[in-house]
């Protein structure tokens, strides 16, 4: 399940298609492991374009509607990138590692045996915005390190300034580089994992 807001829903690419359809293919032909996304949302430009990525959500709008989508969807895998709005939006910005840690632990309580991949935040153009991002990718591996075997940090690829679509949006090339994270990701975690029916 790909989770968060914009980025992941792809705003920024001409398709939609985020980080999802490089990923997707990485993954099958790099690594021969087919993925199912899976997700209420429904954007992209090839077969498989579930997801959770809502636009302009931030971490506090996904926790309330996560339990949900969870329990209809059943996800082994959780791709989760948030927090961009609510630090473009300067939202309780102090609060925001917390608040996160809280979402990583009510996805835990739904689903227990799935591994949760967190990623740190791309940059933004916006130098206000970026020291925001900055503490908050600062605090991450702490949060995440006191969650848990099953939760991982994600260390996104730098992305070049021409690889974004405005202050916060990368581009296709930019989806592509963050690609290379999740997967760099995700093939260690898939490793001797065994998928259970849902």
């Amino acid at each position: 399940m790909p989770l968060g807001d914009s980025i992941t829903y792809g705003i920024g690419s001409p398709t939609h298609s985020s980080y999802r359809m490089d990923l997707h293919n990485r993954m099958k032909y790099g690594a021969g492991i087919d993925l199912d996304f899976v997700g209420s949302q429904k954007s992209g430009a090839y077969g498989d374009i579930e997801n959770e990525g809502h636009p302009g959500y931030r971490i506090d709008q996904i926790a309330a509607g996560v339990d949900g989508w969870l329990a209809t969807y059943r996800p082994d895998v959780v791709l989760l990138m948030i927090g961009t709005n609510d630090m473009n939006e300067n939202h309780q910005v102090a609060t925001a590692p917390q608040r996160l840690g809280a979402l990583i632990d009510k996805i835990r309580a739904d689903r227990p045996d799935a591994t949760v991949l967190v990623s740190k935040l791309p940059a933004s153009k916006n130098p206000a915005v970026q020291a925001r991002i900055d503490a908050y990718n600062a605090a991450l591996p702490g949060i995440v390190a006191s969650r848990g075997s099953h939760v991982k940090l994600v260390q996104m690829p730098a992305l070049p300034p021409g690889d974004y679509a405005d202050t916060l949006h990368p581009n296709d090339a930019g989806y592509r580089e963050m690609s290379q994270g999740w997967y760099d990701a995700l093939v260690p975690a898939l490793t001797g994992h065994t998928l259970r029916p849902s």
